[in-house]
């Protein structure tokens, strides 16, 4: 088996490069969508919205799930449950991954370019003169 980066079981770190570059690009990515959105109507441009974070997001969120293992539920010594320590983890990755860096850039992009629209609108409407009865 051919050698890459010194071991030859590690190609698998290949498929998190969408993930690792999701991190200082996905948020600039998103800004545009969003602003895309708010400017284009139709489907497409959010089709593309939710296509463009698909694999980056799906990538990691794998890592972050898998092995299954790791979610087994520990018992307290009174016999109850408790919630598995990677339940508290992948809420972080939530967080943080698809609420920070995917979907608050997006809102951002959307809710300034719709804001802006607004404030032209505005201003075009007050610079027309009324009619004259």
């Amino acid at each position: 088996m051919a050698m890459m980066f010194g071991y030859s079981d590690e190609w698998w770190v290949l498929l998190l490069f969408p993930a690792v570059l999701w991190v200082p690009l996905g948020p600039f990515v998103m800004l545009g969508l969003g602003s895309w959105c708010a400017s284009a109507p139709g489907r497409r441009a959010r089709l593309w919205s939710v296509l463009v974070p698909l694999v980056p997001v799906l990538t990691s969120a794998s890592v972050m799930t898998f092995p299954l293992s790791r979610w087994d539920r520990p018992r307290r010594a009174d016999g109850a449950l408790e919630a598995p320590e990677q339940l508290y983890e992948f809420l972080g990755y939530l967080a943080v991954y698809v609420g920070g860096i995917t979907l608050l850039p997006w809102l951002l992009g959307y809710g300034a370019t719709r804001l802006l629209r607004f404030a032209r609108s505005r201003r075009r409407g007050r610079a027309i003169p009324p009619p004259a009865t």
